[in-house]
């Protein structure tokens, strides 16, 4: 279909919105003509640390494969084997006819896993968080919210019904005063603190001991979203709770299984009753096909393999320092990243889509990511790695990153530093 057909002449007002979109002055038409757009781009073939786009192959920095199992033979025979035994599909809600001894199985391996009385699994992990916050908090209730939470979370939060305060990102003093300042006005109000436990554009890893004790100060319960974190960081990958002993204390942990779990669908682990409720309560489990017995095979092998390797998270950990390393030696700003997420920050919009499409042209595929997911001015690139990138791989993405920085601009001419394997 033409991206500039003209609409017709009897169609709704609704639709001039859209046609606006592909106005041939815009940004988007603009960028398109320039082969800068860098979204919905096809991947024709991807093993992991390497993808081809376009005929060309690419070292992939842009995944959240963080521990390079969508590509492990282990975990594809068991999705073929799930699929031969079960077939292609549930074709129901797990509240109906769709629920199979594998799901039963995986729900009660990840409460195990992350030390949790129960789990429930729902069929992405957006829908997990919406899900999640719909059913437990509703009208009388309060929801606190990180500004910079997934925009799951904020869905969840503005279904739920429930009043929405969001604080400042990681600003604990802002939280603190609406916690009192609800505590006081509101005392039999429901309270929840919802956060991100590793916010995905900067790798930053949520200070979990301070939002459990304003927690326990004003008697709120604390949801952490764990989607970048479950198999990445924590004890044997449990977590950003983990990270600082307290996995325990946290009240609902959910997470995801499109990053490294090489699948799709979504957790929530906590109390028994807390969690039978959400699963008779969330509309998006309840009203939602269940997830593919090839997901949830995939899934199961997956967690055995995070179990029985744990040197992939150590390599993940290696790998996480020497590319921060790497981009601040060569004079990028790369915020404060302590996962495998770590920001490269470019500038405005234009600057940051021309990197990117520079980037390309080294080999190199990363996200380009532009306000408002970002702050205005701090437009990035949004690199990601997995347990599986060689070194040699990862020099090759600091010579490409050394280069076009150099020929935009984006650092000094001789950059701050030599780049790796130069």
């Amino acid at each position: 279909m033409s991206e500039t057909k003209a609409p017709a002449h009897d169609e709704p007002s609704l639709f001039e919105k859209c046609h606006r979109f592909f106005d041939p002055s815009g940004d988007y038409a603009k960028l398109k003509r320039a082969d800068l757009y860098p979204y919905f781009r096809p991947i024709e073939e991807s093993e992991g640390s390497r993808a081809v786009m376009n005929g060309d192959e690419l070292v992939m920095a842009g995944s959240n494969n963080y521990l390079g199992l969508t590509a492990d033979p282990r975990v594809k025979e068991a999705a073929q084997e799930a699929t031969a035994t079960y077939g292609t599909g549930c074709t129901g809600s797990r509240f109906l006819n769709g629920t199979l001894d594998l799901h039963l199985e995986l729900e009660e391996r990840l409460a195990d896993f992350m030390g949790k009385e129960k789990a429930v699994l729902f069929s992405t992990g957006y829908m997990t968080n919406e899900g999640v916050l719909e059913a437990v908090a509703g009208r009388g209730d309060i929801i606190f919210s990180d500004k910079d939470n997934h925009a799951c979370i904020n869905a969840g939060a503005q279904k739920s019904l429930a009043e929405t305060k969001r604080y400042r990102h990681n600003d604990f003093d802002h939280l603190r005063k609406m916690l009192k300042r609800a505590h006081a006005e509101r005392p039999d109000a429901g309270k929840l603190i919802a956060t991100d436990g590793v916010f995905s554009m900067s790798g930053k890893i949520a200070r979990v001991p301070e939002l459990l004790d304003l927690a326990d100060e004003f008697d709120a319960a604390l949801m952490l979203d764990d989607a970048h974190a479950i198999g990445v960081v924590g004890e044997g990958g449990r977590g950003s709770a983990s990270t600082f002993g307290r996995k325990d204390d946290v009240h609902l942990i959910t997470g995801t299984f499109s990053k490294s779990f090489a699948s799709i669908g979504g957790f929530c682990v906590g109390d028994r009753d807390v969690v039978e409720y959400i699963r008779h309560e969330a509309s998006t489990h309840i009203f939602s096909a269940s997830m593919p017995p090839s997901t949830v095979a995939t899934v199961l092998k997956s967690l055995e393999i995070l179990q029985n390797e744990p040197e992939r998270l150590d390599r993940l950990h290696e790998i996480s320092d020497y590319m921060r390393d790497g981009f601040r030696n060569l004079g990028f700003d790369v915020w404060e990243s302590e996962t495998p997420i770590i920001p490269v920050v470019i500038g405005d919009m234009e600057q940051c889509f021309r990197f990117w499409r520079a980037l390309i042209d080294e080999g190199v595929f990363v996200n380009a990511v532009v306000p408002p997911a970002v702050p205005k001015g701090q437009a990035l690139m949004r690199t990601s790695y997995m347990a599986t990138h060689s070194d040699e791989e990862l020099d090759q993405i600091l010579d490409a990153f050394h280069k076009v920085g150099k020929k935009l601009g984006v650092i000094g001419t001789n950059g701050h530093g030599a780049s790796v394997g130069a």
